[in-house]
């Protein structure tokens, strides 16, 4: 926007310069020719009163070396041959041509004839014995003296106001651009957690009511982050109550081992209750630079979540198999996060597939993705996309639509996605794909299908050959 205000103001101030300045030069040049024309009419004039009372040679050649530009032999006179015993007299020096002179004797009125260097004025004086013809020699010189000094003042004028129409643009520009600037990085300060960030309401009006709106929303944004944060830890407190009375229930159980089971999955809910009370009261939320630099091993927790949902999936009579998690794959999400999603992923397979479904749990290793894979042999999924959209998971009653919606949000936080299709046990396969570069993530989509074509053969051989 600054450049830009230069750059009309650098053509607005060209063209009006030269729209002046062209037309004042030219003004100037008259001038200067009309004021060389008007002293030679005034020195001409001095001759006339003389020629007027006499046409003698030697009173005439007296008055012709007493002009002003007399002595420079710049003033001819040419007298009727009549006036002097019979024969023409020229006094001074005549540099006009004998017609011009007798054409401006015949007129009766002054004349300009073009000669070598200069002008002649030619002036006609009535004498006794008929018209004498003063002449002025002009030189060219004279007709453009003080032209260069003009132009050039002019020339700087018009240079003067150009500069300073830049100078003043640009100083808008700056007070434009500045509280634009300062919106534009505020926003995106706000846009990566810095919530205590406004903008000052100084600029024109526009941008002042701008500002006005970004602290208001700012602002709007924190109460709206407060109070959601006070919800879910309200809400979470909550569970505290029906999660002891479990606790409290599970104890006395006894020692078998589904009691066991039952107990560990109460102190893990109570675990994750506590997570989101202690998430909700702080002041700022993990960022993603945070989630990604701390990490976490993909094939350790999904050993763990395995080794939790194998027991149930022992007891509903599934076949489990799990493959690629049997050495350290790095991803850039939490802890806590990828556990919650492979949980939201399990728990579909057992709250939408009948007992005795089998189940298979891949990870592969791609240069610059990891690609989780959670494949059944259910009925699959009847509309694949509504199950992705947040609030439709399609699974009947007592299904939120959340669960599908977690693993996504997941996932988009690397960069990365998630698709759902047919598996090769003929159910349904939810494939993960977490971006181990953020920026590199837009390169990884590309190589997707090449990818895709080649994890498919790994899947099928891996089907043949995966123990349970």
């Amino acid at each position: 926007m600054r450049w830009a205000l230069v750059k009309v103001a650098l053509a607005v101030t060209t063209m009006v310069v030269v729209a002046f300045a062209v037309p004042l030069g030219l003004v100037v040049k008259e001038l200067a020719r009309d004021r060389a024309y008007s002293n030679a009419e005034r020195q001409a004039a001095t001759i006339g009163p003389v020629l007027a009372i006499t046409t003698d040679r030697t009173q005439l050649e007296r008055a012709v070396a007493s002009a002003e530009t007399g002595p420079g032999g710049r003033i001819g006179v040419h007298v009727p041959a009549s006036g002097h015993n019979g024969k023409p007299a020229e006094i001074g020096s005549r540099r006009a041509a004998e017609a011009d002179v007798a054409a401006a004797a015949k007129l009766g009125r002054a004349s300009i004839s073009p000669v070598r260097g200069g002008s002649s004025l030619l002036q006609p004086t009535a004498v006794a014995s008929g018209i004498a013809v003063v002449e002025v020699f002009v030189p060219d010189a004279a007709l453009t003296k003080g032209v260069a000094t003009s132009w050039l003042v002019l020339a700087g004028v018009g240079l003067a106001l150009i500069i300073g129409s830049v100078a003043v643009a640009d100083r808008l520009g700056t007070r434009m651009v500045r509280p634009a600037k300062r919106l534009a990085g505020a926003a995106h300060d706000l846009g990566t957690g810095k919530l205590g960030v406004r903008v000052p309401e100084d600029g024109p009006h526009e941008l002042r009511s701008a500002a006005s709106a970004f602290n208001a929303m700012a602002d709007q944004v924190v109460q709206l982050l407060a109070n959601e944060r006070e919800l879910a830890a309200d809400l979470s407190h909550r569970l505290r109550t029906p999660l002891t009375v479990l606790r409290l229930n599970a104890a006395s159980l006894g020692d078998t081992s589904a009691a066991e089971q039952t107990r560990a999955a109460v102190e893990q809910l109570e675990r994750e209750v506590d997570q989101i009370i202690r998430t909700a009261r702080e002041q700022k939320a993990p960022t993603r630079q945070a989630a990604a630099a701390a990490g976490c091993d993909a094939a350790e927790v999904i050993r763990e979540r395995m080794d939790f949902w194998s027991a149930l999936a022992e007891d509903e009579g599934r076949t489990v198999r799990i493959a690629g998690a049997d050495r350290p794959v790095r991803v850039p999400v939490a802890r806590p996060e990828l556990a919650a999603a492979l949980d939201a992923m399990l728990g579909n397979v057992f709250r939408h597939t009948p007992e005795g479904t089998a189940f298979a749990v891949d990870v592969h290793n791609a240069e610059d993705a990891v690609i989780v894979l959670v494949s059944d042999a259910g009925g699959g999924i009847d509309d694949p996309d509504a199950a992705l959209r947040r609030g439709h998971g399609g699974g009947g009653a007592g299904s939120t639509g959340l669960g599908l919606d977690i693993v996504r949000r997941l996932a988009e936080s690397t960069g990365g996605d998630v698709r759902l299709g047919r598996s090769v046990l003929g159910g349904t396969e939810v494939r993960v794909w977490l971006a181990l570069d953020y920026r590199r993530a837009r390169t990884g989509a590309r190589r997707g299908h090449r990818l895709r074509r080649t994890l498919g053969v790994r899947r099928r051989r891996t089907a043949r050959t995966g123990s349970s």
